[in-house]
């Protein structure tokens, strides 16, 4: 036979020795009596001041022993399995408050009642959960059901099936004192919650400190992914609350605002309140599947990881100074940067670091665009970036950034880079040709321009700019030439089709062509550049004025 527990309970200043026999007996009697009872915990939005709801907790306050501490009575009623029986009472007073308020037109915010391991395993509990719901005719979206990490690591498929039946019922089910065991994440891979409860208490109140913070932060940008509000229970300081709205988590319980209430003060809390709601706080475009992109086997992973570009998720955090991560790189990323580095040093990386002021304020006014318009946005920036076997060196990225993602104090955006500093630097030397041969070229009527073959872009010549009033770059080249009749119409065709053989691969093209309005004669030539894999990346145009002899 097992041998009983006992636990302690303080009246005043004696202490009485309450036996498991004695809480059995008197548990039954309790109940009639309504010593139970049901204590409101306000959760509220730190960032509004709002009231979201209040979590039902019980307390005991028997005649014979005086108050008895949860901590006491809870596991004793676990172990003689009339937990159930408890869970049900409270959840029959929690509905008789709430049609209370209906029925006088006070105000009214939902309640989160809890559902243990012995509730799960009870046969019938949702049944008889719903029964005393509907005997209330209470709405599904005024109660949340919360179920601690120790009751989802019960048995799996049970509690699986429970909250399938849970949700197919109208209730939303939290996942309570998330963090508290060993099996978090394993449980939010398998099970489908809708909030998230956070307990701060497994950090051991050091939410200032780095790693505290790290940990905080981390948790809470997976909850935003997975699409689940989170709220932080057991907040007791400003400093606690001011953290976690700094990185995205604005709902909290705890001391900080007040603690259980009984149903009158409750009450009278609830009718001065401004009532809000809980609502996800990342908003992630629906093209995206958080869930399945962050899965290692699924086929949005499989496709960011082959069939996409070098392509990078950042999230920016809001704010005037530059603060940015790197989440996630593909291996054509890792290539595409080079200087040998690995994908977890380039995730180590911070962006900010690397870019210089300049390029800081590029880059930052191309993420500012691309939430702005929500269209892909492109930018060009050079960056410091320093290996152990390469040292230091300055490299010129292509970005283009498109958002899928933002909450109050961050955005996430899908990133894909093109290396472009060997281009950079023909380019340049283009530039210092230009200016070594400005006077040769003014004396001998030369105008050369480059032509980016992927973009279509062309940058012409100062001369160019200066006896053409082009601007310093045009897109869709050639129409924008065309346009401006500097080729003429009969030979725009012919032009246009010079490109699609540049595109192709062809190695030069040359030709006298007419041009400007007045149709003189120029010596027309393109010289085509290629990359490592004899693809045509560039192509050096001149027009040469024809001279009679």
């Amino acid at each position: 036979m097992r041998k009983k527990s006992i636990c302690f309970v303080k009246i005043g200043a004696k202490e009485n020795m309450v036996s498991f026999r004695q809480i059995s007996e008197s548990f039954e009697p309790a109940i009639e009596k309504g010593e139970f009872q049901v204590y409101f915990q306000p959760q509220y939005n730190h960032s509004t001041g709002a009231l979201i709801g209040a979590e039902a907790l019980v307390r005991w306050k028997s005649k014979k022993f005086g108050f008895i501490s949860p901590a006491d009575f809870i596991p004793a009623l676990e172990e003689m399995s009339l937990i159930p029986t408890l869970d049900l009472y409270v959840f029959e007073h929690v509905c008789q408050f709430l049609r209370g308020c209906i029925d006088s037109n006070k105000a009214l915010a939902r309640v989160s009642v809890n559902m243990s391991r012995n509730d799960i395993l009870s046969p019938d509990y949702i049944e008889c959960l719903d029964a005393i719901r509907q005997k209330f005719d209470i709405p599904t979206r005024l109660i949340h059901v919360e179920l601690t990490e120790t009751a989802a690591v019960t048995g799996a498929q049970v509690v699986i099936d429970s909250i399938k039946k849970l949700h197919k019922l109208g209730y939303t089910v939290e996942m309570d004192d998330f963090g508290s065991g060993y099996s978090s994440l394993n449980v939010l891979k398998d099970i489908e919650f809708d909030v998230l409860k956070l307990d701060l208490q497994f950090i051991n109140g050091a939410i200032g400190s780095d790693r505290g913070g790290t940990i905080l932060s981390s948790v809470i940008r997976m909850a935003k992914w997975l699409k689940l509000p989170v709220i932080a229970e057991g907040v007791e300081t400003v400093e606690q609350a001011d953290f976690l709205k700094s990185v995205g988590c604005d709902y909290v319980q705890g001391y900080l605002y007040s603690k259980p209430l009984p149903v009158e003060e409750y009450e009278k809390l609830l009718g001065a309140s401004t009532v809000g709601m809980i609502v996800p706080q990342m908003n992630i475009d629906q093209f995206v599947d958080a869930g399945r992109f962050w899965n290692p086997i699924s086929m949005e992973t499989l496709i960011f990881s082959n069939f996409v570009g070098a392509a990078a998720i950042v999230e920016v955090h809001t704010g005037e100074k530059c603060s940015m991560e790197i989440l996630r790189v593909n291996q054509k990323y890792v290539r595409e940067l080079g200087m040998n580095l690995s994908e977890t040093e380039i995730i180590a990386l911070n962006p900010c670091d690397v870019l210089d002021a300049e390029s800081q304020k590029v880059y930052k006014a191309a993420l500012e665009r691309a939430a702005a318009t929500r269209e892909e946005q492109e930018c060009e920036t050079w960056r410091n970036i320093t290996s152990g076997c390469c040292g230091t060196e300055r490299i010129c990225i292509r970005s283009s950034i498109q958002l899928i993602g933002e909450s109050k104090v961050s955005k996430l955006y899908y990133v894909m880079i093109r290396n472009i500093t060997n281009e950079k630097n023909v380019f340049q030397g283009m530039l210092d040709t230009e200016r070594r041969f400005k006077a040769a070229s003014e004396q001998a009527n030369i105008y050369f321009w480059e032509y980016t073959v992927a973009t279509k872009e062309m940058r012409p010549c100062f001369r160019c700019q200066r006896d053409l009033g082009l601007p310093p770059l045009l897109r869709n080249y050639p129409e924008p030439a065309i346009e401006r009749g500097i080729f003429p119409p009969d030979y725009a065709d012919m032009y246009r089709d010079w490109h699609r053989q540049i595109e192709k691969g062809v190695k030069s093209i040359e030709g006298v062509i007419p041009l400007t309005p007045n149709r003189i004669p120029f010596h027309v030539r393109y010289t085509t550049e290629f990359d490592e894999n004899g693809r045509p990346v560039k192509a050096y145009g001149s027009a040469t004025l024809v001279v009679d002899k």
